[in-house]
């Protein structure tokens, strides 16, 4: 057994640009199909997220691409261009943590190719 029944480590630590009013928190749990792509965009309030299953291509504006898998967390902040998250063959499934502010509601706005 363990000397330390309980360990808490820090897996993120992230600082918003700016501060957020932050009144509730919205959590889902999002599924997508093998080789799926969500196609550039953005979100009106920072997301932060963890991968449950499968695996994902993950990239902030022209940022390397990182393969996030089960386990792993990400951050997209509001208002940045998300280039890609894209399930891998594996398809994927994620918890999304929406950060809103009183009487706001989740936004995701798709980009245009190109």
């Amino acid at each position: 057994m363990s000397a330390q029944p309980v360990i808490r480590e820090v897996l993120v630590d992230q600082l918003l640009p700016a501060p957020l009013p932050t009144t509730h928190v919205e959590i889902r749990r999002i599924t997508m199909a093998p080789n799926t792509a969500a196609g550039a965009h953005l979100h009106n309030g920072p997301v932060f997220g963890s991968i449950e299953r499968g695996a994902v291509i993950f990239r902030i504006g022209d940022e390397p691409a990182a393969i996030l898998r089960a386990g792993d967390i990400f951050y997209e902040p509001a208002g940045v261009v998300v280039s890609q998250f894209d399930a891998t063959e594996d398809g994927a499934v994620f918890l999304g943590y929406f950060l809103l502010t009183e009487e706001q509601t989740s936004e995701l706005t798709h980009l245009a190719a190109g």
